[in-house]
């Protein structure tokens, strides 16, 4: 709003520069002088006239006609009185009502047929995007109310047509249009955030739930590409699991909708309000499968680092972290395993039957068992020497175990 007033002053001073510089660089008045002269060259070029006539004997009355042009010349010559009035004139009589009339004509009318609210409006709304921003970029993000969404929209997309390589805004935009079911929308504005942040999760996640809603299918093709790579770079977020589990459903794939939807029933805990309603799910996918189907269970697995450990590890570049799975009386021998990247802590990693190790055993087959967690330091499994490692209490299958790095091999 500030530039607004600046820019208005600026425009109602020039106005009155304007206004005031006709007297400013007036001159004195120099008709009267002007034709004061002109009277004194046509009474000469007469009496010149009037001598050549003489000489030639066209005259009678010389002298006559001589009083009466000099008395035409006295008769044009102007009053002090008229002099003065015209020179007396204050300027600023004139000055100082235009400028008011300027200035009262310019603000009233704006006020009346501009946009002063919605001026005001925009700047609150700008004024306001970090908050609204942060507050969209939360898993609550329902919680906005659809003014919020409007007000937020309008303040992202005039940062966006000054910024428009800012890959948050362009993600934020995208999460206002799928709130909104604006699928083309949202597919735009994501696409654009991924092509300049192609390798920041959320903004992966983003564009995948845009492709999901897409009928096309090389979008959701893409998309399912995407969350792969998630799973793969352990991004463990719920809505990764939930849209897997969707698209599976309703490509009738119900193992795979099953075991998506346990491993996010393991990664929420009994103690969530969704727990009740993904087993609903589950309980309906197993009946499209049918009694006598099979479907395999998966085990999700916290992992931490212990106080040990210090602020972190100094690990070498083919550094790993490997999660067992193993029958509760503590068998040296893995069920099922699984090699990941070393990451950051703390993580998330879910196992199932793709991991079992032993031919003929499925880890879902298992009643008790435990999880072990080692991290390589050198990235060879026949070594341990400097490794640490950490092991999960007993557990029945279906639960989530939790397991704190804190020993290490000597």
């Amino acid at each position: 709003m500030t530039l607004f007033w600046v820019a208005s002053i600026i425009l109602i001073a020039l106005s009155g520069v304007l206004v005031a510089w006709p007297f400013i660089k007036r001159k004195e008045n120099n008709d009267e002088a002007l034709r004061d002269e002109l009277n004194k060259a046509l009474y000469k070029d007469r009496l010149t006239e009037l001598e050549v006539e003489d000489e030639e004997g066209l005259m009678e009355n010389q002298q006559e006609l001589i009083a009466d042009l000099k008395q035409s010349l006295l008769d044009d010559i102007p009053t002090e009185n008229q002099t003065a009035a015209q020179s007396n004139m204050n300027p600023w009589l004139v000055i100082v009502p235009s400028m008011l009339l300027t200035v009262v004509l310019s603000y009233g009318l704006y006020y009346k047929f501009g946009a002063a609210e919605e001026m005001m409006e925009w700047q609150q709304v700008n004024e306001n995007l970090p908050a609204l921003s942060k507050k969209l970029m939360s898993p609550e993000a329902a919680a906005l109310s659809e003014d919020e969404m409007q007000d937020l929209s309008l303040a992202l997309r005039t940062r966006l047509h000054y910024q428009p390589d800012d890959a948050t805004g362009w993600l934020l935009l995208g999460r206002i249009a799928l709130a909104n079911r604006a699928v083309d929308t949202a597919i735009g504005s994501m696409d654009k955030a991924y092509r300049l942040k192609a390798d920041d999760p959320d903004i992966m996640l983003g564009y995948a739930q845009a492709l999901m809603l897409s009928q096309d299918d090389i979008d959701q093709d893409k998309a399912r590409s995407l969350l792969g790579k998630l799973i793969q770079q352990n991004y463990m977020d719920v809505r990764v699991f939930s849209l897997l589990a969707f698209d599976a459903y309703e490509r009738k794939d119900f193992p795979a909708a099953i075991r998506y939807w346990s491993i996010m029933q393991q990664m929420i805990g009994p103690e969530d309000e969704r727990y009740e309603m993904l087993g609903r799910s589950i309980e309906n996918a197993k009946k499209q499968l049918g009694d006598s189907s099979t479907v395999g269970t998966s085990v999700a697995v916290t992992i931490d680092l212990g106080q040990a450990l210090g602020q972190g590890i100094t690990a070498q570049p083919g550094a790993a972290l490997i999660v067992s799975v193993h029958n509760a009386d503590g068998s040296p021998v893995p069920v099922a395993a699984a090699r990941y990247p070393l990451g950051t802590f703390p993580r998330t990693v879910v196992l199932d039957d793709s991991n079992s190790m032993m031919q003929g055993q499925k880890m879902s087959q298992l009643d008790d068992f435990i999880v072990r967690v080692r991290i390589d330091n050198d990235g060879n499994v026949a070594t341990k020497q400097g490794d640490w490692f950490g092991e999960s209490k007993p557990a029945k299958m279906g639960q989530s175990v939790s397991v704190i790095v804190d020993g290490q091999y000597q």
